[in-house]
This record gives structure tokens, C-alpha cells and sequence, in this order.
């Protein structure tokens, strides 16, 4: 039935590719994928009727959905899917003169075989690969196995299509050196056709945000994203400016479009905490990877209060699982974090590494489940304190968010997930 479903989705999405022509942008990669696909859109809809999925869609069933502008699955409901297949039918039999001119399409890889399945229902205009890592390697055992699907975005490139990936990443050195059609580059590297330089975690006016400057041809302009933290935003700015001067907007008008840009649910989510703390929410998901870049990130926030860590488990890393999880307990370390809350199972090596790496064991507290760790944590909760919670998708640590955010009530407009009452 599924495979039916699949088919059937795949048929009616590429005829209304075929129909409409819309410019596709295709992004993948292990991280930022969502942060630059927010970016993106964020920018063109200044000059061009723009779509990109509002959930994270991004695989055989997600891709086909958006390009049909559904923004729902029906899940097991038949009904409801024979509805979407009319509306397709009558989406290619009448014109819409409101179908979108760009789609932004995420496109995710889980197995091999992924990409080159959604690039064959809309061939890319334009490929981005924003950085490689460790997710999902436990279906794919090597980087170099990984490098090798994420690349495969390339392949379908239409005739004059323009390939852009990330110029700091070691594991896409090879492919940038190897790619013989039109590609640009970001990333702080000299030589990359939007350099990044100068990113800070500030505070201006009370407001916490990333800093950094963006340079293409000679000329520099200035960013300050409120609301916005880490590294991986200022790279998310610089593939959006990179796609937007390919499409002919100029890099002040970029800069002032990129000032709405707000990163995607729970993905370092700046968010008011109980007793005049902040909390980091970036409890989307996680790999080895992002963990690093999120601790980097609290250890760089300015703050007069403690530095707290709550880390759920990191999934699908196979043979790689205990060594991973260490290793972030090892980077909590380096980077003077104070305190260390791990749930799950998993996430005990975690705590096992930065014992081992001399945190104190009694800065160090283990949970089963994300309520009680969320309440207990409420009371050792002091004023300026800033928490980074953070796990993957499967260990659901929204909650804990919820248990410690100064507006419970706003749950719902604010976490990923769906919390436990």
C-alpha cells in the first residue's frame, strides 16, 4: 500500500512540475538543512511568490506534498488522501495563477537511494549542501558512504542549474574540487563567494543575537539577527544571499530581508525561562555534530549566570553510539560548561565522558524521563542561569522546555512537539 502511495504522489507531483516550471531549490545535508531552507525563503519572498514546506517534509511522501501544497499529511485516513488526489488532478487539468514561482524543497536521506529518488520528481535549479556529519550513519556506516548520497543532489541539476555547498566543511573539500559545472561557495574559507566573518552571540539592548558580516565581491555588510544563536545561522544568511545575488537581488536588500529570519521550532530557540533565566531550546534533534556546535554555543553567551547543559539521547549512530556520546561529554569540559543533566539510557556516556574529563559528579545528574528531569531541575533553577536542552527527535525533550519556560501557556506556539500536561 505504501509503495502504491509513493507512486501515485511521485506521478501527480511531477506533473505539476512539469505544468507550472517553478524554480526548485533542493537542500540537504546532515545539519542545517531546515535553518538554511528558512533563510532562503525568508529572502526571495521579498521578490518572488515563494513555497517551502511549513513542517519538516523532506522525504517521499513530505517532497510531493509540498509541490501539491498540501501542508498536511492524512496519515492512515483514505479519504482524506483520495481528496488530495483531486485536488492534484484538478491543480494540473486548471491553471492556478497563484502556484508558487520557487519551491524550497528540504531533502533528507535516511537510506541510499533518498535523493536521487526526490530529485527525480523535481530536478533542482539550484543545489545547496550545507555541511556533512554522523546523522543516520548507522544505515549508511561511513561518512564517505554519506558524502556520497548528500552529492547525488548534484546529478539532476537542470542544464545551466547552480550548485552551492559549504566551504569549511573537510568532508565536501573533494566535492567542491571535483565539480566541474557552475558552483559558488559560503563559509568563513578565503575564496568562498560569500565569506562569513566575525560571528558573535550578543546582546543588544537586552536582546541576545548572532553578529557576524557577510562579503561577496568586495563589498561587506553587516548582520545582526535578534532572537537568532549559533554559527550555523550566520552559514544559513550566506547560502540564502548566495541563492538570492544568483537571482539577481542585491546583498543590502538581502540583509535587510534576512533581519525577519527566525530559525524553525526548536532549533536554538531563544526562550524566556522561570526566574529570569533563558533557555536554549534546540531539542529538534541532535548528532554528535550539532551537540558540539550547541555547546559552543552556551559556553559563548554572555551571562552573568550558570551554564547548564541538558542532553537527551542521540540516535541512529550504530557502532559509533558510546564513542559519540562520550565525546560530547568530553567537549562540556573544554568548554567550561557547569552544569550537566543527561535522560535516557544512551545519555549516561555522556556523563561517563565528562566525569572522565573532570567534571565533578556532583554537577552531574541522570534522568529516565524528561518530566522528572524538568521538574528537578525547576527548583535549582537561579536568576541569569542560561540551559541548553537538547536531544533527538525520539527523546522528545520539549518537555523539559515546558517544565522550566516563564509562559507554559505558550507551549504550543513555541515547542516542537506535543508535552505532557
Amino acid at each position: 500500500m505504501k509503495k502504491i502511495l509513493h507512486f501515485i504522489l511521485k506521478i501527480l507531483a511531477k506533473a505539476v512540475i512539469n505544468k507550472y516550471q517553478p524554480k526548485v531549490i533542493a537542500i540537504t545535508g546532515s545539519v542545517g538543512k531546515t535553518s538554511a531552507k528558512e533563510a532562503i525563503a525568508v529572502v526571495l519572498r521579498a521578490k518572488f511568490n515563494t513555497r517551502t514546506p511549513s513542517k519538516n517534509f523532506n522525504n517521499e511522501i513530505g517532497t510531493p506534498l509540498t509541490i501539491l501544497g498540501q501542508e498536511n499529511s492524512p496519515g492512515k485516513n483514505i479519504l482524506a488522501w483520495l481528496w488530495i488526489f483531486i485536488l492534484a488532478i484538478k491543480l494540473v487539468l486548471i491553471k492556478d495563477k497563484n502556484y508558487p514561482e520557487v519551491l524550497v524543497l528540504e531533502m533528507g536521506a535516511d537510506k541510499p537511494g533518498d535523493i536521487k529518488y526526490l530529485t527525480a520528481i523535481a530536478s533542482p535549479d539550484i543545489s545547496i549542501i550545507t555541511a556533512i556529519g554522523s546523522s543516520h550513519i548507522e544505515f549508511f556506516r561511513t561518512i564517505d558512504n554519506i558524502v556520497k548520497e548528500k552529492s547525488t543532489i548534484l546529478d539532476r541539476l537542470n542544464k545551466n542549474g547552480l550548485a552551492i555547498l559549504n566551504n569549511d566543511d573537510v568532508n565536501l573539500v573533494k566535492v567542491i574540487k571535483d565539480y566541474k559545472r557552475k558552483i559558488f561557495t559560503f563559509g568563513k574559507k578565503e575564496g568562498s563567494n560569500v565569506r562569513i566573518s566575525e560571528i558573535n552571540i550578543t546582546n543588544k539592548d537586552n536582546t541576545y543575537g548572532t553578529s557576524f558580516k557577510l562579503t561577496h565581491s568586495g563589498s561587506e555588510v553587516p548582520m545582526f539577527l535578534p532572537y537568532v544563536l549559533g554559527w550555523q545561522h550566520a552559514y544559513a544568511a550566506a547560502s540564502a544571499a548566495l541563492v538570492a545575488l544568483y537571482l539577481d537581488m542585491n546583498l543590502v536588500d538581502i540583509a535587510k530581508q534576512l533581519l525577519e529570519y527566525k530559525p524553525a521550532r526548536g532549533r536554538t530557540n531563544l526562550i524566556r525561562g522561570i526566574k529570569n533565566t533563558w533557555i536554549i531550546d534546540d531539542s529538534y534533534n541532535a548528532s554528535p555534530q550539532s551537540a558540539k556546535a550547541a555547546l559552543d554555543l552556551l559556553s559563548n553567551m554572555p551571562s552573568e549566570g550558570r551554564k547548564i547543559a541538558v542532553l537527551g539521547d542521540m540516535l541512529e549512530l550504530g557502532a559509533l553510539t558510546e564513542e559519540a556520546h562520550q565525546e560530547v561529554g568530553r567537549e562540556l569540559i573544554r568548554l567550561g560548561i557547569d552544569y550537566l543533566f543527561v535522560v535516557g539510557e544512551k545519555s549516561r556516556d555522556i556523563a561517563r565522558g565528562a566525569k572522565a574529563a573532570g567534571m565533578d559528579q556532583d554537577n552531574i545528574y541522570h534522568f529516565p524521563f524528561t518530566k522528572e528531569a524538568g521538574v528537578f531541575l525547576q527548583e535549582r533553577l537561579k536568576e541569569n542561569d542560561i540551559i541548553l536542552v537538547k536531544g533527538s527527535r525520539g527523546a522528545k525533550m520539549e518537555q523539559i522546555v515546558y517544565e522550566i519556560m516563564a509562559k507554559p501557556w505558550r507551549a504550543k506556539d513555541l515547542l516542537v512537539g506535543q508535552i505532557d500536561k
